[in-house]
């Protein structure tokens, strides 16, 4: 295979290939007009059951367990390989056109919070919860956020890219990018042998930002690469992977606008409590 040799000023010709190489385009902005359902919750969530998508929905059944009645939301499923992240109306309360995006309706005035990472610091705010009032304590779940925020795009758009998504595969690229999850990996396995939690010893925003990437990666659950990374020898992620993985808001967030895997594991849509207990009752 000839080496590539880039051209002085680039174009984009055509698609790059390989899945979700249809979404990709160098513009921002809608792509059609169409208006975002509502339902009757104070908070609007349009989303879809991505690691970015699950932060927000176990946040959510997190802070209604712990009784904030303020936290009824509706969730609505973002179709991203149907393109319904370029709509007018998603376009309108994010304009970076990613999951997820939140509508707070609570207030005579409506509030737009995306970017995941900002959704979960909004929410803790708002409902006082899940983000310690300590400066010092304060700053750490900071810090950990964003470690993530900054951290998952390596593991996700790097080495799930390349070694899960793209039309060929290449050793340089999943060299590199298996080398920095591993470290990222190591990193938080020496983090959690000291601490319970990311953080410290309190459960916080941090934990419900690193889970869904790198609990489920570390339950062999993203991208098929348990084996090849060997995360059963991160053996504290796994401690701190399962123990989450056992609180029940977890499992409820974990399910909501979920559209693959076995029936108890899929909630296209959620409005009300009963909707997640209607799945999770299929389960044998």
């Amino acid at each position: 295979m000839s080496e590539y040799q880039p051209p002085k000023v680039w174009t984009f010709d055509s698609e790059s290939g390989g899945t979700w190489s249809k979404l990709n385009r160098p513009t921002a902005g809608a792509t059609h007009e169409k208006a975002l359902p509502v339902g009757k919750h104070p908070l609007q969530l349009h989303s879809l059951a991505t690691p970015n998508g699950q932060k927000v929905t176990i946040m959510l059944e997190e802070l209604l367990a712990a009784g904030e009645s303020g936290a009824e939301y509706d969730a609505h499923l973002i179709k991203i390989g149907d393109g319904d992240q370029f709509s007018s109306g998603f376009v309108g309360i994010n304009p970076n056109s990613k999951i997820p995006a939140l509508l707070d309706c609570s207030d005579d005035q409506e509030i737009r919070v995306f970017e995941s990472g900002a959704i979960l610091l909004y929410l803790a705010e708002k409902f006082g919860h899940f983000l310690p009032a300590t400066l010092s304590e304060r700053t750490e779940v900071m810090n950990w956020l964003f470690w993530l925020q900054g951290s998952a795009p390596y593991l996700g758009g790097g080495f799930g890219h390349f070694y899960s998504y793209a039309p060929e595969k290449f050793e340089y690229p999943i060299n590199r990018f298996a080398m920095e999850t591993k470290r990222q990996l190591d990193l938080l396995n020496q983090q959690l042998a000291a601490n319970e939690f990311i953080a410290g010893e309190q459960y916080s925003i941090a934990d419900m930002a690193i889970w869904p990437w790198y609990g489920n990666l570390v339950r062999g659950l993203i991208y098929d690469a348990g084996e090849f990374l060997n995360v059963q020898s991160y053996s504290h992620v796994q401690r701190w992977a399962e123990q989450l993985w056992q609180r029940p808001a977890v499992q409820r967030g974990n399910i909501v606008n979920k559209t693959w895997g076995e029936p108890w594991q899929q909630l296209p849509e959620r409005h009300s409590a009963s909707d997640i207990d209607n799945v999770l009752k299929l389960k044998p």
